[in-house]
């Protein structure tokens, strides 16, 4: 029997803070935290993220945040890319729609950990899902958090996933 083609399926993980949450997160927060996350997954020779603006794709590491601060490997899965493109766009036109963006409750981390999981059946690092929750369990993120909540993310240069013929 012929084996399956398998592909890598990487997670890219960028702090959006650039360093300043390790630094100033004891004195803001009253709790260290590493960083502030930003995830995208890679496969099938793409990147691929959600934002305010929806699903969006580009080659591995070409939005404006650049390379990624680290690269996880999540595994390999035997989805197509046929088959995944197809699944983002349905993904596209129901739960990651930009419209669904909240950056405490549905976002670009939420959808990382969505696609892991179809693709490989493996979750993303709980040091990255549970940073929303550790922000609001302060008194200070919870003071913030009207203002956070107003916060759009879509990080440039990505091009829309889903939409025929460029539409939107």
């Amino acid at each position: 029997m012929e084996s399956p083609n398998l592909y890598p399926v990487k997670l890219y993980v960028y702090d959006l803070s650039k360093g300043l949450a390790r630094r100033l997160s004891p004195i803001m927060l009253g709790k260290q935290l590493e960083g502030i996350w930003h995830t995208s997954i890679v496969v099938h020779k793409d990147e691929f993220f959600f934002g305010s603006g929806g699903i969006s794709s580009c080659p591995p590491g070409g939005t404006l945040l650049g390379p990624p601060d680290s690269v996880v490997d999540v595994g390999n899965t035997e989805v197509t890319e046929e088959i995944f493109l197809e699944y983002l766009s349905s993904l596209g036109e129901s739960l990651f729609r930009g419209e669904a963006y909240n950056l405490f409750e549905h976002n670009c981390n939420t959808f990382s950990n969505e696609v892991a999981q179809f693709l490989t059946g493996r979750k993303i690092p709980s040091y990255i899902t549970d940073l929303p929750s550790e922000v609001l369990s302060t008194p200070f993120g919870q003071a913030l958090r009207p203002l956070l909540d107003s916060i759009q993310i879509q990080p440039p240069g990505g091009n829309t996933v889903g939409r025929p013929n460029g539409q939107s």
